[in-house]
């Protein structure tokens, strides 16, 4: 790791985590994507609408386009590499959000690279962009110890804590598990085990009655 977490994200970025050794392949964000949107059909919620956060190399939009072409999908990332080769817009989201919510937003390897206002200020406009579902991704302190591979990973981020991005997440979010968080504004309705997080935060309540 540096001191520093990264700041550019040019060619040499994507050669070195999406070419040479990817975290992430084509293969694995198609199991991905099923998974997202097959429990979204499961609780009932229609996906008409995506926003991509941090896009990347465009997996998710080339899952989209092939599987669920009805889906209107919009892509944005801050790499200027990023958005001349795999054509998104540019937008920051530490700094924007859309005009209209998205049924279901991914973000997914964007909020680490971000210092904490920033995060925060993200963490708030993607509240803001989502109406239903957000799918994030995000490695925590925790995790550097206990599930990163090290081959694969970007080290130079912000190691923040889970506990960190909960609180914040939490005023805007149920946290479901598998990186799926319900926007509280959604109004649904889960089982009592489908929502750990919801659940502990009742437990706790009922407690102090």
């Amino acid at each position: 790791m540096t001191a520093e977490p990264r700041q550019v994200f040019d060619a040499g970025y994507y050669r070195r985590f999406y070419r040479d050794c990817p975290v992430h392949d084509r293969r694995r964000i198609a199991h991905l994507a099923t998974g997202v949107t097959e429990l979204c059909a499961w609780w009932g919620i229609v996906i008409r609408n995506v926003l991509d956060v941090g896009a990347g190399t465009g997996l998710w939009r080339d899952w989209f386009a092939a599987e669920r072409p009805h889906v209107s999908y919009r892509s944005i990332d801050v790499s200027e590499y990023a958005c001349r080769r795999y054509g998104h817009e540019r937008p920051d989201i530490s700094r924007w959000r859309p005009d209209a919510p998205a049924d279901l937003v991914i973000c997914q390897g964007v909020l680490q690279y971000l210092d904490d206002d920033d995060c925060s200020r993200a963490i708030t406009n993607l509240a803001a962009a989502c109406r239903t579902v957000l799918f994030l991704e995000v490695p925590t302190a925790a995790d550097l110890d206990e599930v990163i591979d090290a081959d694969a990973t970007d080290l130079d981020i912000h190691w923040r804590s889970g506990t960190w991005y909960r609180r914040r997440l939490g005023r805007h979010f149920r946290l479901i598990g598998g990186g799926l968080l319900v926007a509280r504004r959604a109004g649904l309705h889960f089982y009592e085990l489908e929502a750990p997080h919801a659940t502990a935060a009742r437990s706790a309540s009922e407690k102090t009655r």
